[in-house]
């Protein structure tokens, strides 16, 4: 495919389109003519190239894209999930399941692109339409049979996955996440209810969640705790995975944590709809950075990707079950994201932890000391201490460890990087978590 959305990916003869995303593309148009697009399509200006001005260039590529290439993509069966937390463990695990099965499946979200391995990684959980577009096509060429996609409210809301039909749709939760961006609660559950208005066959909806009304529809198929289409019961979470019943059917996974118990019967409510054999769950694990466990002899450190609040409750409280003498939280906020979550993530680690070290996660252009600031706003705990250094932060709390405690260190979990004065780093919370262990 010869059109291109960035102006550094231009090479000679390829077309460029100005699309209005976090920049204006409209700004780099100059820099495509120079790496050689010979077409420019926009909604404003003149070229020294063939130039093509369209209202709305954004309407314009989705329906370029649907005409030229949707045939070529359209027996894929995609399954979309949305929600605030777990989209991509349970993506992940929908993704593994399947090629388990010989049923070839392709993954689009938070850790990257995937096929029979990882292929590359992605700028955003749901990448922009025309990125879509290439990797399906990259699938439909790989004879992939399934793409399970992570759906971002954001993602949503710009209209990236327009005119593309999903075979399957899955809700998991709603938590207060992203008010920057959607301004409302109210628009955030708009934004999500998007992906349900284009699943062909069936919807799962957690009948737990206080804002399953939002979502069920005559299609939905619902699991949870609660009495449901596939309802889970007898569970036993321990250190090495959990044991549970699914409409009296017994199942274990290596999987820990009650949050953990959602994800997996996705997979399991699913597979039963497809009728395939669903003790493939058994040998199904977390991505790295989801419960990624490392053991210092009786004491557990668990990296994770957890950064809003409803994640930190949910992950403190699945440690609590294993019973530890102590928990230590690491934790920090994102620079140029949701402030109003600072204070209630803080507040959550302090309130259900023994310990709590609160340092940088990404602050890229924020001052740290204004993120730390925001979350000790109102904060009436005294249990913490700040160690801006992210490296140093973990040394210490590997260091607090005793006996039978658990470390969390939380916030980046799969990253490879992190964020400083908009300059990116080489930092992997699981690399410093090994290199100082013993």
């Amino acid at each position: 495919m010869n059109l291109k959305d960035d102006s550094r990916k231009i090479k000679k003869g390829d077309t460029f389109i100005a699309l209005k995303k976090v920049h204006d593309g409209h700004e780099y148009i100059n820099d495509a003519i120079k790496n050689g697009a010979n077409k420019i399509i926009a909604e404003r200006g003149n070229y020294e190239v063939d130039t093509l001005i369209v209202p709305d260039t954004h309407k314009y590529l989705v329906d370029y894209l649907y005409d030229n290439y949707y045939d070529k993509i359209k027996h894929l069966k995609l399954i979309g999930m949305t929600g605030t937390n777990g989209k991509t463990t349970t993506c992940f695990l929908i993704y593994q399941a399947l090629n388990k099965l010989n049923i070839k499946c392709a993954y689009i979200g938070t850790i990257g692109f995937y096929l029979d391995k990882k292929v590359r990684d992605l700028s955003n959980t749901t990448p922009d339409i025309l990125e879509i577009y290439e990797m399906l096509l990259e699938c439909a060429f790989n004879d992939i049979e399934y793409v399970v996609m992570e759906c971002s409210s954001h993602a949503l809301s710009m209209k990236r996955l327009d005119k593309l039909k999903f075979k399957f749709g899955i809700f998991s939760n709603l938590t207060e996440d992203h008010l920057d961006y959607h301004g409302s609660f109210d628009n955030y559950v708009k934004a999500k209810q998007i992906l349900f208005d284009n699943v062909t066959d069936k919807t799962f909806v957690n009948i737990d969640d206080e804002y399953k009304d939002y979502f069920i529809k005559d299609n939905s198929i619902t699991y949870g705790l609660n009495k449901s289409d596939y309802h889970l019961t007898d569970y036993v979470i321990g250190l090495d995975g959990s044991s549970f019943k699914v409409n009296g059917n017994s199942y274990k996974t290596k999987l820990i944590g009650k949050h953990n118990l959602y994800n997996i019967l996705v997979v399991i409510a699913l597979l039963s709809e497809l009728n395939l054999d669903t003790s493939v769950i058994e040998n199904l694990e977390c991505p790295k950075g989801r419960m990624d466990i490392v053991r210092k002899e009786s004491n557990l450190v668990i990296v994770d990707y957890a950064h809003t609040p409803d994640a930190v409750l949910k992950i403190i409280t699945a440690v609590k079950e294993l019973n530890p003498n102590h928990i230590i939280t690491i934790v920090g906020c994102g620079g140029d994201r949701d402030p109003y979550k600072r204070p209630i993530m803080s507040n959550i680690a302090c309130s259900n932890s023994d310990h709590v070290i609160i340092t940088n996660d990404n602050p890229r252009s924020e001052n740290p000391n204004n993120i730390v600031s925001d979350m000790l706003h109102n904060l009436d705990k005294f249990n913490y201490e700040i160690i801006l250094n992210r490296k140093n932060a973990i040394i210490k709390g590997i260091q607090m460890l005793d006996k039978n405690d658990i470390l969390l260190v939380l916030g980046k979990g799969h990253e490879t990087y992190q964020i400083i004065n908009n300059k990116r780093y080489n930092f992997d919370d699981k690399e410093v978590v090994l290199e100082n262990i013993n």
